[in-house]
């Protein structure tokens, strides 16, 4: 009588329980999520390029979902500050990070108190910028191939800027060289702005720059640009090649990745993660993106999570080759 008792009592409290337990779900499951404003942590200044893109970005996504998606500028420490901040947040999807390329870089460079790759989960690539090769008009190639064939001539002689020890340019440049088997001498520099004002100014002789920042140089015939480090053809510049063409395998990027931290639930990163696609396709973004030379592709979470992956591996891997210390 009792065991009756018992299990006649369990199943009043399943029926009663259901619906509870339903509408938790669905709020887990992202139907009503946003109810409420998202806190967008940019680790970075006001006015650099992962700023840029995420206010290009988060406007047309708060129109999209109904709730304010709100900017909130956290630098310092190469990006690692707000990172942590992120990966140390309630996971319920109502903050996230819009991060850059140190994201993949920094672990085997600094000490960072978390673990991207466990901590975050990654939500959308907004967009990935190919950077140009490119040298002062005086300097004597005019292509790839003569610029490969002079840094094999005399190794080590081309002057080549970066913007500072273990950048994105940096590790694009050693994975350069060591594709195309040769050496060259590296000038790092405190930023790509003080390094493409020495290409301009002749003081040193080749760069890998961000194409948004080198365009208008490269079209004012300021300097030449050979060569780009994406792949295929690309709108902003459509006679330039890509290296990759000469040497397979060959792509480097800079790149933006919106995450959330990792316990999110599935639902609200696919919800996420259709709406950013969409407003990625937006004909402003879109035209906004062609124009500063940055590439978009349609990504699921799961192959933004994929190219995060892959970038901290390639980026660990050539650091430890290379043997690259920050000064």
């Amino acid at each position: 009588m009792r065991h009756h008792s018992t299990t006649r009592r369990a199943a009043i409290l399943s029926t009663v329980a259901a619906p509870f337990l339903s509408m938790q779900a669905k709020a887990q499951g992202g139907d009503t999520w946003p109810n409420r404003p998202v806190r967008v942590v940019v680790p970075w200044p006001p006015g650099g390029g992962a700023d840029t893109t995420a206010r290009m970005i988060f406007p047309k996504l708060a129109q999209k979902l109904g709730q304010p998606f709100v900017i909130e500028n956290r630098p310092g420490a190469s990006g690692s500050i707000g990172a942590a901040e992120v990966a140390r947040a309630t996971p319920d999807g109502y903050t996230l990070l819009h991060d850059a390329t140190p994201l993949a870089i920094n672990p085997f460079l600094i000490r960072v108190s978390f673990d991207a790759l466990a901590d975050l989960k990654a939500v959308f690539l907004p967009m990935q910028v190919p950077m140009l090769l490119v040298m002062n008009p005086n300097q004597p190639p005019k292509s790839l191939a003569e610029v490969i064939a002079l840094a094999k001539a005399r190794p080590g002689s081309l002057d080549w800027a970066s913007s500072g020890n273990g950048s994105a340019q940096h590790l694009a440049l050693e994975l350069f060289t060591r594709a195309a088997g040769m050496t060259v001498n590296h000038v790092p520099y405190r930023g790509g702005g003080p390094a493409l004002t020495d290409v301009v100014a002749g003081q040193v002789g080749y760069f890998f720059s961000n194409s948004n920042v080198s365009l208008p140089f490269v079209q004012g015939g300021r300097v030449r640009a050979v060569a780009h480090t994406g792949r295929g053809r690309i709108a902003a510049f459509p006679d330039l090649p890509a290296i990759g063409d000469t040497l397979a395998g060959y792509e480097a990027y800079e790149w933006n990745c919106i995450l959330a931290p990792a316990r999110t639930p599935t639902a609200i990163i696919e919800k996420l993660n259709q709406a950013l696609n969409e407003v990625a396709q937006d004909p402003e973004v879109a035209a906004r993106y062609t124009q500063l030379g940055m590439v978009v592709q349609p990504n699921s979470a799961a192959q933004a999570e994929a190219f995060l992956r892959s970038e901290t591996e390639k980026f660990g891997r050539v650091i430890r080759e290379a043997n690259i210390k920050l000064e």
